[in-house]
């Protein structure tokens, strides 16, 4: 069977794609990590960026000895997986993306910080914050945000996912995004589309950002119409 791997978004965990894990697992190699300083991982002494989080990935792949993988990312994971895609195209043979935000720029990046602010999550949207604490125990859920800014506010100075960087992905790619996606909008997933030489779109209808509220059944079987027509050979 095919290799997959499943990245969970900024703030996640790979316990948050357990179902999807579950759904997948009849028909492929199905793996999930954590990123550092998630889901429990130690927080690292350096920066969170997606360097990071690519390097983490190569790491687990080395690990477990799978040399090539298909890759599914939810939001930030998209971001990994894409970046992937371009600095190591010898690892991966395809990227799904889902909600991933490819538009970053100094004002994009204040706007996405100010929502995270532990206090006001504590006193606004207390079950969020209690969510996130089991999460990432026994790391404290609030420096797992402020890392999380820190790293948001270094993308808005310096994208790594450029039209330059996405037109020398040569891999199979799907974006997909919702309709009713607040975070990212349609215009810049059609621009990354566009961007990258071999590529599809899809638009969930009726569909929000959070990953809980799309129905696994969905997503499921999505990524299997699309790994059902990707190449068996990575491209040259």
């Amino acid at each position: 069977m095919e290799n997959l791997l499943l990245l969970h978004g900024a703030l996640g965990a790979a316990s948050t794609l357990e179902p999807l894990k579950h759904a997948l697992a009849e028909n492929y190699n199905v793996y999930t990590l954590d990123f550092a300083g998630h889901g429990g991982n130690a927080l690292p002494d350096e920066n969170y960026s997606i360097e990071l989080f690519a390097q983490n990935v190569l790491d687990f792949i080395d690990q477990q000895q799978l040399e090539q993988v298909h890759i599914f990312g939810y939001s930030m994971g998209g971001y990994v997986g894409l970046y992937l895609a371009q600095q190591h195209p010898d690892h991966v043979k395809s990227v799904f993306t889902l909600a991933t935000k490819f538009a970053w720029s100094e004002e994009t990046a204040a706007k996405e910080v100010k929502m995270l602010n532990p206090d006001k999550i504590k006193e606004k949207v207390p079950q969020f914050a209690a969510v996130l604490d089991k999460r990432h125990t026994p790391q404290p859920w609030e420096q797992v945000m402020h890392k999380t800014a820190a790293m948001m506010q270094q993308l808005g100075k310096q994208p790594l996912l450029t039209p330059n960087a996405l037109a020398q992905i040569q891999q199979p790619v799907q974006v997909s995004v919702g309709d009713l996606d607040n975070m990212v909008t349609l215009e810049e997933t059609i621009a990354a589309y566009r961007s990258l030489p071999n590529a599809r779109l899809l638009v969930l209808p009726a569909t929000k950002h959070p990953l809980e509220t799309i129905p696994v059944s969905r997503i499921t079987q999505e990524i299997t119409l699309f790994l059902a027509n990707t190449p068996a050979a990575i491209p040259a």
